[in-house]
């Protein structure tokens, strides 16, 4: 088992301060994106406004987010001691130092480098472990962040006109983030419903693993690329159309609907019902791009599946290891609602002419009113001394 230090402090897990800076610069990358648009503030980094929303959101903000994740959950995976203290704190200066260099007037070879540096150093910590470990079970987790530096070496390749602009990058990033969202998601949501379904006595639980997961592992991560590389055309239609197709019959095998008692547990399944449909609607917008635009399919991958997801698990494991009962108050309540309905405003925006605007505006309001109500409730608890063992 991994050695913990009672009441350790702020720099004691990953989760602490990458899932408090992750709210944090949601909420001013989003903030910063709305002036924009409505010409309050002028955005002069070296990318150009759009592709910054898009590359701070991914590689920023749910960069921050896996970072927390991988970190507190390799030690559990490996029996090892966890990357705390300095070597954590410089790993978050260094995510901070590429979101500064990414919003100034720099060189983009200067932003371009140190932005990447953040996930070539995560995918090594997190390879080293498991190797030192043993564990190869999870080496898929650190291929997926190399592939996370390489998306995020195209987009600034793009920037840099060394690459046609064709977003190949931001793309690749959004295949990489939902495919390591299906996969762990494939693990915790199952587990973490029978858990609760077997505290409260309930009958029936989630179907245990088995070839229809697999068959949707396997077709989704290979609809993903074929899409971040062509996102149009029959071939990748049909792909991403049995890849959701085969994600919504594993998440009906959970027992979501079992679940409406408690928001901690029913959110897992919310958060991966977006998986299906945002892959649903990726299919339909490279078979009929005049029927169903491109940025509807973005935004219910990113805004649905990749932020509802994380948030689900960022709430649930600060509870969880910081010794708190895993229940979801009122306030949690409120920030998966108010995160709900920025991605539902943000699909609708995407597919209508007269409203585009205000569901765009109302997509941004909920989405900065839910990362600050998650930081009132949990930017306390994450920055405070653990009070109990982790509890899970």
């Amino acid at each position: 088992m991994t050695q913990r230090t009672k009441n350790a402090g702020f720099l004691e897990r990953g989760f602490r301060p990458f899932f408090l800076v992750a709210g944090v610069y949601a909420t001013v990358a989003m903030a910063l994106w709305l002036l924009f648009l409505r010409g309050g503030v002028l955005l002069s980094g070296p990318m150009d406004p759009l592709s910054w929303h898009a590359h701070e959101l991914l590689f920023g903000f749910a960069g921050a987010a896996v970072a927390g994740f991988v970190l507190t959950a390799v030690p559990n995976w490996t029996g090892r001691l966890p990357l705390s203290g300095v070597p954590l704190l410089l790993l978050v200066l260094l995510w901070a130092a590429a979101r500064m260099l990414a919003a100034l007037p720099v060189p983009w070879p200067l932003a371009a480098a140190v932005d990447v540096a953040f996930p070539v150093t995560l995918c090594a910590v997190v390879v080293r472990e498991v190797i030192a470990a043993g564990n190869r079970r999870n080496l898929p987790v650190g291929v997926a962040l190399g592939l996370l530096a390489i998306a995020a070496t195209l987009d600034w390749m793009e920037t840099g006109f060394i690459l046609p602009d064709t977003n190949l990058g931001p793309r690749l990033g959004i295949a990489v983030l939902v495919g390591l969202t299906a996969l762990i998601g494939g693990r915790i949501v199952p587990n973490f419903t029978r858990n609760w379904l077997t505290q409260q006595a309930a009958e029936g639980l989630p179907a245990p693993f088995g070839r229809l997961d697999q068959a949707a592992m396997v077709v989704t991560v290979v609809a993903l690329p074929v899409w971040a590389i062509q996102p149009e055309g029959v071939i990748v239609a049909v792909l991403l159309g049995l890849a959701g197709a085969l994600n919504l019959g594993r998440l009906a095998r959970w027992r979501g609907m079992a679940t409406g008692a408690e928001p901690l547990v029913w959110i897992l399944h919310v958060g991966y019902l977006w998986i299906p449909l945002g892959l649903l609607l990726a299919a339909a917008s490279a078979g009929w791009p005049g029927l169903v635009p491109e940025v509807a399919a973005l935004h219910g991958l990113t805004v649905g599946a990749i932020t509802v997801m994380i948030v689900a698990v960022m709430t649930r494991a600060t509870l969880g290891h910081s010794g708190l009962p895993l229940h979801a108050g009122w306030p949690t309540t409120l920030v998966y609602l108010l995160l709900l309905t920025a991605a539902v405003s943000r699909v609708w925006a995407g597919v209508s002419d007269g409203l585009y605007m205000p569901l765009l505006l109302t997509s941004g309001g909920a989405w900065i009113g839910g990362f600050t109500l998650y930081l009132l409730r949990y930017g306390p608890i994450q920055i405070a001394p653990r009070r109990a063992p982790d509890g899970g």
